[in-house]
């Protein structure tokens, strides 16, 4: 089933990029191009991506903060 007809981009195709790492509408845009057009399918691939974990996300939570709170410097 097509997500975006602008593009011709399907559901296996928004879900392949997801699995290669893809987690957010603007990713699978920089991917395949959906959702840069029209805009209309924009909330469709942010269902397909859902809440899961996502291998980006988790690489950022492993990393520690690049900031110092300002209690902390001195």
């Amino acid at each position: 089933m097509y997500v975006c007809s602008c593009f011709g981009v399907t559901e296996a195709q928004v879900k392949q990029h997801a699995e290669n790492g893809a987690c957010t509408p603007r990713q699978i845009a920089s991917a395949c191009k959906a959702g840069t057009d029209c805009g209309g399918c924009v909330r469709r691939i942010q269902a397909l991506l859902g809440r899961g974990a996502c291998p980006r996300r988790e690489l950022i939570d492993q990393r520690a903060p690049a900031l110092v709170p300002l209690d902390d410097a001195a």
